[in-house]
């Protein structure tokens, strides 16, 4: 019976090839556009990934890790008071423009990490080492910065390379590997105090206080202490999904709450849904209107309503199968284009395709049950009919 469906289905070359093209596509859009979205969410959380501490404490109005209200510099202080706070230590995220030897200007993210404990500073060095902060007028930067803030001569960025931030000379003393930022600019990590000195000066400078828990207990705790010894914002690290108080699930659903991504990336994997529902469905059922004559004499042989409908399902559940396949190939493969050329963003976790399939195959049983209805309604005694 399977075998018989099978046949049916590779026999109409055109109907076949309609149906697995409509698939793939809707499974690429679908696929495609949630990875892009789940990687531009991904950005939006650089600062907390590349800048690591398992609690961040900031001024209690903010939200999201990209917004920078600043604190008092006394703020560092008051955290390190708290009897659950095994240390703290000071952090400066800000927006700045760097001036290159050619005298063009380029946007960067600076960081500005305490100089003792190093608290904050890059996981993985590539070329130099983190030591060499302390010395003086030094910076680090990542990878992207060796693509943006190299001259237009043919020779990238190296170490000993100099520019300047507000016109202060920055030496290049160390290159890092780094996740890009929702803004688009590089990462240079240098210390708090030099930090300071490379902004232009304001009342208050602090961007957060980076603070780790004492010896047995969670960081959830410890955050919990803060905000109510110092009436500060205190956002835990590495819960994402699980604790609304975890700073990159606050970050993520801030920028869904109030921008137009979501609405802009879901736009699309509707089109995907509708697009394969309308070439799928019309397609199948012109594909079971051809062999009706063919089901119609299985079923005067004797052949039940239940077993003409489960050859059915066979047959869209191939094409679905064999759809979402070729379109999670081809996702597959712009996503691998995508990590090598670094944009645009691309995460795929395993629950897109999961779900993807879910809704191919979805597409395919309504498909399928549109012919399974033609069919029912369809009497044996017509295949006799002149």
């Amino acid at each position: 019976m399977f075998g018989l469906a099978l046949k049916m289905l590779f026999g109409d070359t055109a109907k076949y090839l309609m149906l697995v093209a409509g698939l793939f596509f809707a499974t690429f859009l679908i696929v495609q556009q949630a990875s892009v979205f789940c990687g531009l969410m991904r950005w939006t959380t650089a600062t907390l990934r590349n800048v690591a501490a398992p609690i961040y404490v900031v001024e209690e109005r903010v939200e999201q890790i990209n917004e920078t209200n600043p604190l008092r510099d006394t703020d560092v202080a008051r955290v390190r008071s708290v009897s659950s706070v095994k240390w703290a230590m000071p952090l400066y995220s800000g927006i700045e423009r760097a001036r290159l030897e050619d005298g063009s200007y380029k946007t960067i993210q600076m960081v500005g990490i305490d100089a003792s404990s190093f608290a904050g500073a890059p996981a993985r060095m590539l070329e130099g080492r983190i030591e060499d902060l302390r010395l003086p007028n030094t910076v680090i930067i990542d990878e992207l910065a060796i693509e943006r803030l190299s001259v237009d001569t043919g020779h990238p960025i190296k170490l000993g390379d100099r520019f300047e931030i507000n016109d202060i000379e920055a030496r290049v003393v160390g290159i890092c590997a780094a996740m890009r930022s929702f803004t688009g600019g590089p990462y240079v990590w240098t210390t708090y105090e030099r930090a300071l000195q490379y902004t232009p000066a304001s009342r208050k400078m602090l961007s957060a206080v980076m603070a780790m828990p004492v010896d047995g207990l969670s960081p959830t705790q410890a955050a919990a202490d803060i905000e109510k010894k110092t009436g500060l914002k205190a956002y835990i690290v590495g819960q994402f999904g699980k604790d609304p108080r975890d700073f990159s699930h606050a970050t993520v659903w801030w920028y869904v709450k109030n921008t137009g991504i979501p609405i802009s990336f879901g736009t699309t994997v509707i089109i995907g849904f509708i697009v394969g529902v309308a070439i799928s469905c019309q397609t199948f059922y012109a594909f079971v209107l051809d062999n009706l004559k063919h089901l119609g004499a299985l079923k005067a042989m004797g052949m039940s309503n239940f077993r003409l409908s489960l050859m059915l399902l066979t047959q869209a559940f191939t094409v679905g199968l064999i759809g979402f396949g070729l379109g999670l190939l081809a996702t597959s493969g712009f996503g691998w284009t995508a990590l090598e050329k670094q944009q645009p963003p691309f995460y795929m976790p395993w629950i897109i395709p999961v779900v993807a399939f879910g809704v191919i195959q979805f597409i395919c049983m309504l498909a399928a049950l549109m012919g399974i209805v033609r069919l029912s309604l369809y009497e044996p005694a017509q295949v006799f009919r002149a």
